[in-house]
């Protein structure tokens, strides 16, 4: 019986991010080769445990040794600079990694497909961490695959968005700076909203329903972006050769 808890954990814990990372595949117009996809992935999966220890070492800093966060400028602050940063800067470095000599990196919507999958074998670890160290584990499972995985799937697009944009369209430092900047802003965002209730019910009730509907503006924004890369891919192999 403990066996199959354990395998249904893991289950429920991998295939939300399993799922998004198919989703991306498919909506690749040229599509990768599987493996740089899974190395992607699996070097999202590795840097999980060094960013934990990372973001160990930032909170001590900020709130001591034993302390957490006791105020909703607390929760804001360890959402924005002991979560956001650290796991979207380590991501991007990985990213990087992934592509600087990556002779496949050559089309627009690539940038996302390499950033969603470092991004979700980030998540997926996460993830599995979560549910099976939760005593409401059914509950956890449903709620990150709602919410979390989903999350660091649109910061991810976002992320990869912005790097195409920078290395094919306009290597300009707007651009540049977006590409964390953005997937910084609303991994913080939403984990200020998301742990707001631990330090004050009320307005972590309040938070969780403005939580829902910055997800839901946060996933269509991802999909703009997803459709603009599509069409600027589109539109870059269809551009009539000059004489």
């Amino acid at each position: 019986m403990v066996l199959i808890q354990m395998h249904l954990m893991f289950i429920l814990a991998v295939v939300p991010s399993i799922a998004l990372l198919f989703y991306i595949y498919w909506k690749d117009p040229q599509k990768e080769p599987v493996s740089q996809i899974v190395k992607a992935f699996f070097l999202g999966v590795a840097i999980c445990i060094p960013v934990g220890f990372l973001e160990t070492g930032v909170n001590a800093l900020l709130f001591g040794a034993e302390g957490k966060a006791i105020s909703l400028f607390g929760t804001t602050i360890e959402a924005f600079f002991v979560a956001a940063l650290p796991e979207e800067a380590a991501k991007l470095l990985i990213l990087w990694l992934v592509l600087r000599k990556n002779k496949y990196f050559d089309e627009h919507f690539d940038g996302i497909v390499y950033a969603v999958a470092v991004s979700l074998g980030f998540a997926t670890i996460e993830n599995i961490f979560y549910v099976i160290g939760s005593p409401s584990w059914v509950t956890v499972a449903i709620s990150r695959s709602l919410l979390a995985v989903p999350g660091h799937y649109a910061f991810a697009v976002l992320m990869g968005y912005y790097y195409s944009l920078y290395h094919f369209v306009e290597p300009s430092k707007k651009n540049a700076f977006f590409i964390l900047f953005m997937p910084f802003l609303l991994h913080g965002i939403y984990d200020a909203l998301a742990m707001s209730g631990t330090v004050n019910p009320v307005a972590g009730g309040v938070a969780f329903c403005a939580l829902i509907y910055f997800c839901i503006k946060m996933q269509r924004f991802a999909q703009s972006r997803i459709k603009t890369l599509v069409e600027m891919q589109k539109a870059a192999t269809t551009e009539p050769e000059t004489v």
